[in-house]
């Protein structure tokens, strides 16, 4: 028999993702919109678990804790909180809530903290659909839990950020969700922040009045306009000017624009997706983002890995981009494939690609060598070259088993101490729970 789960958020587009996502992996979700809902729900229906948001208007889900445990103490209750409520959070664990989700949530880790709870296994997970992966390169387990939880939020409105660094794929997700959303018979529009002028960027987005300006001939719609029923995609949203910052704000909480020039405002309707290579927890602390549209943007966040860390991307990729547009295809030797596998590519999959174009513009051969790779590539495999035949054969193998070794005793040892909670584990080895379950996955560790 499928668990049930009742899920409380007074936001429909978060109550609705966060259900989807349990319902995915083969639960039984109810949704309610209030406390006061929840408990009638109660009532009359027969739960195994309760997943609720703290700020809603009315009895808020703390108290929702209070008269749940005066009722059922058993029912499991896990608590969804922003980062300026932990505190509260945290208190309310001596009330009974078996542990607490801080926003923006990771879609992996409310699912792993659902499964603890009630443990049950990972079997229902379902992988990505076939063919929607068409045209995008995820050879790597980092980059299927990526596009997973991408494909996960999609069907949503949620607004989504995400981070990584410059080139590492961002466009890439920002359109894959566009593709498996609501909205993708309408046009996406991607603007780069960085790429325009400070002093032309509110005009570009919020669109002006014929004459709001010098040079402004015309009346402009704008991108948010231009998004009307889509998505937008704000990309580097990091190096937004701070003094256009607080009408981005206005315009993702009330669905209204002002054009520059105009006293009249206009309603939007488009899907937000930032993007951003930024710490902007840095840039927040010290005063060149807004704190409130930090929030208002971090609902969900995807970061993406840098292309170092998901070496298994880089041969089919460096394949797909030697032979695109291609009739005749050229093959990367074993040598040439294994120096672009140990260079660092601090450019991410930009850099790659270029390497790539490199190629194609001057080999003139069927099978690529490493010496028509880039002088950069080529450097990197230099460095990392055994000095001998013998020293490839011998020495290389067994210093990637006591690395591993290493590794897997750093892991047991976190497990151990913190007695298999791994949300505890992952802070204590300074990774992500994520990237904690990847090396379980990995390493072989039940």
């Amino acid at each position: 028999m499928n668990r049930s789960i009742l899920v409380v958020d007074d936001e429909i587009r978060y109550r609705e993702l966060y259900a989807r996502v349990l319902r995915d992996a083969g639960f039984d979700v109810l949704e309610a919109g209030s406390a006061a809902d929840a408990l009638e729900l109660l009532e009359h229906e027969t739960l195994d678990m309760i997943v609720s948001d703290v700020r809603m208007p009315g009895e808020s889900g703390l108290d929702l804790l209070r008269r749940v445990r005066a009722g059922k103490p058993e029912l499991p209750f896990l608590l969804v909180t922003a980062y300026a409520d932990v505190r509260e959070a945290v208190d309310a664990l001596k009330l009974g809530a078996v542990d607490y989700l801080a926003k923006p949530v990771d879609l992996d880790e409310l699912l792993a903290a659902v499964r603890d709870t009630l443990g049950v296994g990972a079997d229902a997970d379902p992988e990505i659909p076939t063919g929607s992966l068409e045209g995008i390169v995820a050879a790597s387990p980092a980059m299927r839990s990526v596009l997973r939880d991408a494909y996960r939020v999609a069907p949503s409105d949620a607004t989504v950020l995400l981070t990584g660094e410059s080139g590492s794929g961002k466009e890439v997700v920002a359109q894959f969700i566009h593709r498996h959303s609501t909205r993708r018979d309408k046009p996406m529009v991607p603007v780069n922040c960085a790429a325009i002028a400070p002093a032309l960027l509110a005009s570009e987005l919020f669109g002006h009045e014929r004459g709001a300006f010098t040079g402004a001939v015309n009346k402009r719609n704008g991108y948010f306009r231009e998004a009307h029923e889509g998505t937008l995609f704000l990309d580097e949203i990091g190096d937004m000017p701070l003094e256009l910052q607080p009408s981005l704000l206005r315009a993702t909480e009330t669905g209204r624009i002002t054009p520059v020039g105009s006293d009249k405002e206009t309603l939007i309707d488009c899907r937000l997706i930032a993007a951003t290579n930024h710490d902007l927890e840095t840039d927040v602390a010290e005063g060149r983002f807004r704190q409130d549209l930090y929030y208002r943007l971090n609902v969900i966040t995807i970061d993406i890995p840098p292309l170092r860390e998901r070496p298994e991307d880089i041969p089919p990729l460096a394949r797909a981009f030697l032979n695109k547009d291609k009739t005749e295809a050229q093959r990367l030797s074993r040598a040439a494939m294994q120096a672009l596998v140990s260079h660092p590519w601090p450019g991410n999959v930009r850099e790659l690609a270029n390497a790539m174009a490199h190629v194609r513009l001057l080999s003139q051969t069927d099978v690529i060598l490493p010496e028509h790779l880039p002088p950069a590539v080529r450097k990197s495999a230099g460095k990392t070259a055994p000095a001998s035949r013998n020293a490839e054969s011998q020495e290389a193998p067994v210093q990637a088993r006591t690395l591993e070794q290493h590794e897997i005793e750093a892991v047991t040892a976190a497990l151990k101490q913190t007695k298999g909670n791994r949300t505890h584990a992952a802070q204590l080895l300074g990774i992500t729970r994520r990237g904690l379950i990847y090396k379980l996955k990995r390493l072989g560790i039940e």
